[in-house]
């Protein structure tokens, strides 16, 4: 019996074909999550057959033999695929969708093929997976697939073992699969036409809705300032940055891409990995892309097509296109083709359609290589699912339902941990829907019924609200003590850590809210020992979209007088200097707010985090200038008060002030970091919460604490941000609940994927 991911990744032809090639008889199929095997024939060929069950596997499987036991022989005269079955205890493996592989990728371009530019080609190494698994054991009948019934030509297929298709469950063909079909108003076409429809639309500067694997794109001509402009115009996304697709050239599919940005290896590795990210990378001066693509910033997102369709229009189309979610801003990327015509009826000019039902959102897994490292900015199609085995187990089955932002859950049982895809801000209807459903789904579909929740200590969130609303015990867990435990979980082998937690706002245990947080300790036991000092934050959550109530807060607090030509900005001075609306915070992402607002003028952002974003692109070389260290209530402070003079300066260039912004506050965790090895003692920093996301930052922290030798580690496998905020929820709920299994666990083996 094997267990992993063995099931959505072709593994049952590949034993099929290993029997056949080492002689052997009997039969395979798929268990509730495994695949059971059944073989009979020499021993010394059934011993070689165990050993490449692993070694030889399939690239997309990650198989785990799990018992190998004799049986009685049933006397087979061949090796056979027989009917999977679900009576055996559940270890479901979900697979993820999968890129178009090379193979299928030849056959679209083979005018000779049976399936030359069918937007739906697909084996068993590639195309849908996540988002058309209606249930387990992965079968035909028990996906998006079910309706379109096989044709002679691809039933021969199916079933023929010496096939590449045999047993690819979502196989289809021009005959009998999925269409394509246009729609711009009156107008609908189906097939061929539709491609070209909706081509001629692009080359025109229109704005296309198309449908993909885990949603649709909106999708245009990234060279056309007007096409870019009307689709921000129009989406009501004013600046915030729009992904790239690029065809595919070159040995290693990157010839045109790179004639765009600078690749790094991370970087360029990422670009190709099957899960086919978007990466975040330079961009090359002089790129022939509209500057409405990333306004203010120096990188791109850009990645390579996946799907079939994605090939052809690119193809076709002749360079890149812009591919960014099809969504209502902030809510995730729709699925329906209904309900994408309703709701995207103001900003697409037509629709390409296809009638392969996406049974749940999954918008595109986002990277940025920091580090020398591809690491996880949000968890999507390709990642998730993202399946974590742990060293703890879980008492009784529990789901985290994350924070507000950026909103993911978490399903933690046994010795497993399951992170779903990215959803969205959970502030809509659509989004609390979509939330509700990946919670139901993921229990479902992994056959595990949650027993108890966890969930943020904010009151307010609506992942907390609807935690509280379910009859089941809650745990609440603190907004940074879940990001520390988030990056203390993937790495179990350290047992006592120093995580600094910097991001934007999180509820703290003293009712203020936290931001620039460091934390001593491990999971279940942490103890908050440093922080940025505090300030009186006027307007709340309105300060998240208007930085200049970060500078001004700043100013104000050490008796600076600053009056910013902003309506309303009199009124809040006259409020904050009574205490009134305001809260107080020691948050990171607000200090680089208010940065942002002094160095670049911004008074408000269309989005979150566009002024720290702005402000890191723009950063050149700077002394770093000393920030001191306080000691209020047993927590050390570092005074940010020495940055503001620089800061205001407008004599000095906004590239220095920005360098030597980023150069302080790098000096100053480092100073930090030192202090606490002094008089507490810990085997490692960690560097986590959103705004370590900052490449510039992070990497020049990392580099202060290996000059003092001191180990430091970013998160790997989930986000720093709130997308990993329930993967650290499960850790620190399991640890708060067996202390000595936390302390066995750390000196066992890392967390693995």
């Amino acid at each position: 019996m094997l267990g992993g991911r063995v099931q959505g990744v072709g593994f049952r032809p590949f034993v099929y074909r290993l029997a056949q090639a080492h002689g052997l008889c009997g039969w395979v199929r798929n268990g509730a999550g495994r695949v059971l095997i059944h073989a009979e024939g020499e021993g010394a060929a059934l011993a070689r057959f165990e050993a490449a069950l692993l070694a030889e596997a399939p690239p997309l499987a990650r198989p785990r033999l799990e018992s190998a036991v004799d049986a009685a022989a049933e006397n087979l005269g061949n090796f056979c695929i027989v009917t999977s079955t679900d009576g055996e205890a559940a270890d479901v493996h979900l697979p993820p969708d999968l890129f178009c592989c090379p193979d299928c990728e030849a056959e679209l371009r083979d005018a000779n093929a049976r399936r030359h530019r069918y937007a739906f080609t697909n084996c068993t190494q590639c195309g849908p997976r996540y988002t058309i698994i209606a249930a387990l054991p992965y079968d035909r009948p028990a996906t998006a697939m079910a309706g379109f019934e096989l044709c002679p030509a691809c039933r021969a297929e199916y079933e023929n073992p010496a096939d590449r298709r045999f047993h690819a469950e979502p196989l289809a063909c021009p005959a009998c699969g999925p269409q394509l079909s246009f729609h711009d108003g009156d107008i609908r076409v189906d097939g061929e036409d539709a491609l070209a429809a909706a081509l001629w639309l692009l080359h025109d500067g229109g704005v296309v809705a198309v449908k993909g694997v885990g949603g649709y794109h909106l999708m245009c001509d990234p060279a056309s300032d007007a096409a870019v402009r009307r689709l921000r115009q129009r989406k009501h996304r004013p600046a915030k940055p729009l992904a790239v697709m690029f065809p595919p050239a070159g040995a290693d599919g990157q010839a045109i891409l790179r004639d765009y940005v600078e690749l790094d290896d991370a970087e360029a590795a990422a670009c190709t990995d099957p899960v086919r990210p978007i990466v975040l990378a330079t961009k090359r001066a002089g790129a022939a892309l509209s500057a409405e693509i990333a306004p203010g910033l120096n990188e791109l997102g850009v990645f390579l097509p996946y799907s079939p369709l994605h090939h052809l229009l690119l193809g076709e189309f002749g360079g890149p296109l812009v591919a960014t979610s099809g969504n209502v801003s902030g809510e995730p990327v729709i699925t329906d083709n209904d309900e994408a015509e309703a709701r995207l009826a103001g900003v697409a000019d037509g629709f390409l359609h296809h009638d392969r039902p996406i049974l749940r959102p999954a918008d595109d897994s986002v990277l940025r290589a920091i580090a020398g490292r591809a690491r996880p900015i949000r968890i999507g199609r390709g990642l998730a699912p993202l399946e974590i085995e742990t060293p703890f187990a879980f008492a009784v089955p529990t789901l985290a339902v994350g924070g507000h932002m950026k909103g993911a859950i978490a399903l933690g049982w046994n010795h497993r941990i399951v992170l779903s895809p990215h959803i969205g801000e959970l502030d809509s209807p659509r989004s609390l829907a979509v939330f509700e459903q990946v919670i139901a789904d993921l229990q479902r579909l992994y056959r595990v019924r949650a027993e108890r929740l966890v969930c943020d200590l904010h009151p307010g969130y609506a992942s907390a609200r609807w935690a509280r609303e379910q009859q089941l015990p809650l745990i609440r867990v603190q907004h940074h003590m879940a990001h520390a435990a988030a990056l203390a979980g993937e790495r179990a082998e350290i047992a006592r850590w120093l995580i600094f937690a910097w991001d934007g706002i999180g509820l703290g245990d003293d009712g203020t809210l936290w931001g620039g947080e460091a934390l001593l300790g491990a999971p279940g036991a942490w103890r908050r020992v440093g922080s940025l000092r505090p300030f009186h934050l006027p307007g709340g959550e309105r300060a998240g979209r208007e930085p200049w109530r970060s500078a001004a807060a700043l100013l104000w607090e050490t008796g600076r007088d600053w009056r910013p030509q902003i309506e309303g900005a009199a009124l809040a001075q006259q409020a904050w200097s009574r205490r009134l609306g305001t809260v107080e915070t020691s948050s990171a992402g607000r200090l680089f707010d208010a940065a942002a607002a002094l160095v670049l003028g911004l008074g408000t952002v269309s989005y979150e985090g566009e002024g720290p974003m702005r402000l890191e692109a723009l950063a050149g070389e700077g002394e770093a200038i000393a920030l001191p260290l306080r000691t209020e209530g047993g927590v050390l402070r570092t005074d940010w008060a020495p940055l503001l003079p620089m800061l205001a300066d407008g004599s000095i260039s906004q590239a220095t002030r920005a360098g030597v912004f980023h150069e302080s506050l790098a000096a100053a965790l480092a100073e930090l970091a030192a202090a606490v090895a002094q008089t507490e003692g810990f085997e490692a920093v960690g560097l986590t919460g959103g705004v370590f996301q900052n490449r510039r930052l992070a990497e020049s922290v990392l580099a202060k604490l290996a000059a003092r030798k001191i180990p430091a580690f970013l998160p790997e496998i989930v986000p720093a941000n709130d997308g990993g905020l329930a993967f650290g929820q499960l850790v620190e709920a399991v640890c708060r609940e067996d202390a000595p299994a936390l302390a066995r666990a750390a000196a066992g083996p890392a967390i693995s994927q």
